[in-house]
C-alpha cells in the first residue's frame, strides 16, 4: 500500500494563533548518517514509529522515506492543555480535535469518560492526528495496521472520521482523495524526545526574523503554484502543497488568507467537510475582508463555512 500523506503542524506560531486543531510538533534538522528509524527510536523508543515521521513529513507521497543531512523535518508529539472552569470534553474535542463528537476519544486518552466533566486545573493530553489522503484501493484496516499496529482498530478510525463502519469481516476500499485522520492516542516521547522537543521549541523562538523571512519568501513562490493546482483540479496535490507551506514557518496574514481559502476549495472538492470547515474558520480569523459573496463564492463553499 502506498498512501499519500501530508502534514498539518500546530507547533508553529501561525497555526497556534489561528485554530488549535492539532497537537504539538517540533522541528528537527537531520544530522549526517541519521535515518527515520534512528530518530524514531530516540524520540519514541520504537523504530516502527518511523512511519509516523514519514507521514508527518509527506515522505511517503514523494515515493519513499529517504532523508538527507540538513533536511528540516517535523516530529509529531502529544500536546497538553490545562482545564479551566466550565470546560467540557465536547468543548475540548471541538477546540483541539475539530469535532465535539470526538469527546470520547479525548476523554479515553486521559483515563476519563466523556459524560463526566474534566476537573478544573487538571492538565490533559491532546493526541496528535496524522492527516492521510487515500489513494485508489486503500482500506481503513490497512491504515489502522500501518499507524495503529492493529487492523482491527479500523472501526476507531471510522468513528473518528464520521464514517459508517464496514460490516464485520469486510474490507471496503476507500475512494481516491478520501481524507482520513489518524489520532495517535498512544504516542509518547522518551526522555530524550522530551528534551529535544524543549530544545526545538526554544530554537524556534530564538531564530527570529531570519527564518520567518525565509518562510514567507518560500510562501510567495509556492502560493501561485497552489492556486494553479486548485484551478487545474489537482486537489490532492493542492492539499499536500498547502499544508507543506502552512508548516514551513510563520506567514503573513495575507499569505495565510490566500492559503486557507485555497485549502478550503480543495477540501470542498474532495468532500472533506470537516477539514473544509476548519480551513474556513482559519481563513475567517486572518482575513479582515472575509466575505462569502454569493456572486463569487460557490454554494458548497458557503455551506462549508456555516457553523455547526
Amino acid at each position: 500500500m502506498k498512501t499519500a500523506v501530508f502534514s498539518v503542524s500546530a507547533a508553529i506560531t501561525a497555526i497556534a494563533l489561528l485554530a488549535p486543531i492539532r497537537a504539538e510538533a517540533f522541528g528537527h534538522v537531520v544530522r549526517p548518517g541519521e535515518t527515520l528509524a534512528q530518530i524514531a527510536i530516540r524520540v519514541y523508543g520504537d523504530s516502527k514509529r518511523e512511519v509516523v515521521l514519514a507521514a508527518a513529513n509527506a515522505l511517503d507521497s514523494q515515493g519513499g522515506s529517504a532523508i538527507v543531512p540538513g533536511m528540516h523535518i517535523e516530529i509529531p508529539a502529544p500536546g497538553f492543555h490545562r482545564i479551566t472552569a466550565g470546560e467540557t470534553w465536547g468543548d475540548l474535542a471541538l477546540l483541539w480535535l475539530g469535532d465535539a463528537k470526538r469527546a470520547d476519544v479525548l476523554a479515553r486518552v486521559n483515563q476519563a469518560v466523556s459524560w463526566i466533566p474534566p476537573v478544573d486545573g487538571k492538565e490533559i493530553q491532546i493526541p496528535y492526528a496524522l492527516t492521510i489522503i487515500a489513494t485508489e484501493g486503500d482500506r481503513m484496516d490497512q491504515i489502522a495496521q500501518r499507524y495503529l499496529n492493529d487492523p482491527n482498530r479500523a472501526w476507531e478510525l471510522d468513528a473518528y472520521n464520521g464514517r459508517k463502519a464496514s460490516p464485520l469481516g469486510t474490507t471496503v476500499p476507500l475512494k481516491r482523495g478520501d481524507i482520513v485522520l489518524v489520532p495517535l492516542v498512544d504516542l509518547q516521547l522518551t526522555d530524550a524526545g522530551k528534551k529535544e522537543a524543549r530544545l526545538g521549541t526554544d530554537r524556534q523562538r530564538e531564530e527570529g526574523a531570519g527564518s520567518t523571512l525565509e518562510a514567507q519568501r518560500r510562501a510567495d513562490q509556492e502560493l501561485p503554484l497552489l492556486l494553479a493546482d486548485v484551478r487545474g483540479g489537482r486537489y490532492v496535490d493542492a492539499v499536500t502543497r498547502g499544508n507543506r507551506v502552512l508548516g514551513s514557518g510563520e506567514l503573513t496574514k495575507t499569505q495565510l488568507a490566500v492559503l486557507h481559502r485555497a485549502l478550503l476549495e480543495a477540501y470542498v472538492a474532495l468532500d472533506a467537510s470537516g477539514a473544509a470547515a476548519g480551513a474556513c474558520a482559519a481563513w475567517r480569523l486572518v482575513d479582515p475582508a472575509f466575505k462569502l459573496d454569493p456572486a463569487t463564492v460557490s454554494p458548497k463553499i458557503r455551506a462549508a463555512c456555516v457553523p455547526r
